[in-house]
């Protein structure tokens, strides 16, 4: 029997300094946000030791926090530079102009944006009595499941589109997309059109109409939506209001399109107050109401 010379063994690869500590931060999320110090360990692979003295590190920095159990989680300087980000500069552009849109359509409203071949919402208006959705501030879902997913993935390039369509598309329901060939023609069609309208991809109980909203250059650099029950009536009713929102966050970043050339991206409008009969959207959050009136209102008031 021939034994292998030990120098010809695979061996494993040796993590730099950086990538330790990422791994760190990595294994927090919305399900984990709280972890002790071993379980930090078994999560990233990385000896009890080298946890312990990389996690004090990020302690002292303020990446980490340390409850009174011992408990580890996101420090607060995270969420300091999170706050100098190109998607937060954009959510603090957007926001007045989501909750107009809110107030008339009375739905749970989203702002998305690409990462990998996922969507990040970086804003999430939840109604009261609105159709509950996995959606949330933060959270992240495959393109090829959401509204939002499919606008920007209509919008990128040819090349990014059939590097997607050529990985695992995963499938949510029976009516996720997951043939190649059909979401390149639902694609086209979406880019066509210029809005994407779903339902039961990621739920059964709800359908989602999304478009884009351009930045500088006319690119597309996210996209809003709306999900409404599946049950509630024709989603085209909902298309103007909120194309119309796309279109003023669009100018507001200086979108040629949209009336914003040579402009550069403004802060976030003043606030607009809506019309006093109007409830507000956290009391009453209909999906099959539209007011049009009252969206109106906000949006000519904002120009």
């Amino acid at each position: 029997m021939t034994v292998q010379a030990a120098d010809h063994l695979p061996r494993p690869k040796r993590l730099t300094a950086a990538q330790r500590v990422l791994s760190i931060l990595g294994v927090f999320d919305i399900e984990n946000a709280a972890l002790s110090l071993s379980e930090i360990s078994r999560r990233t692979g990385l000896t009890l030791s080298t946890t312990h003295r990389l996690v004090n590190e990020l302690r002292e920095w303020g990446a980490l926090s340390r409850d009174a159990d011992g408990r580890y989680s996101i420090g607060l300087r995270i969420l300091e530079l999170g706050t100098t980000s190109q998607g937060l500069q954009l959510r603090e552009v957007a926001v007045p102009f989501l909750e107009d849109l809110q107030h008339a359509v009375r739905a749970n409203i989203h702002l998305a944006v690409a990462d990998g071949h996922d969507v990040i919402y970086i804003e999430s208006l939840r109604c009261l009595d609105g159709v509950p959705v996995p959606s949330r501030l933060g959270g992240r879902w495959p393109m090829h499941a959401t509204g939002t997913g499919l606008v920007l993935l209509a919008n990128a390039p040819q090349e990014f589109q059939e590097e997607v369509l050529a990985s695992k598309l995963r499938r949510f329901t029976e009516y996720t997309p997951t043939d190649p060939d059909a979401l390149r023609h639902r694609l086209a069609e979406i880019r066509r059109s210029g809005v994407a309208i779903i339902e039961k991809q990621l739920t059964y109980n709800a359908r989602a109409i999304a478009v884009p909203i351009k930045g500088p250059r006319d690119r597309v650099i996210a996209a809003v939506g709306i999900t409404t029950p599946i049950a509630a009536p024709s989603p085209h009713a909902l298309v103007p209001a909120l194309a119309a929102t796309a279109r003023t966050i669009s100018r507001a970043l200086g979108a040629p399109s949209a009336g914003g050339a040579g402009r550069r991206p403004v802060p976030a409008p003043r606030r607009v107050a809506v019309p006093a009969e109007s409830p507000p959207p956290d009391r009453e959050c209909r999906a099959d109401r539209y007011d049009r009136a009252a969206y109106d209102h906000a949006v000519m008031a904002r120009r």
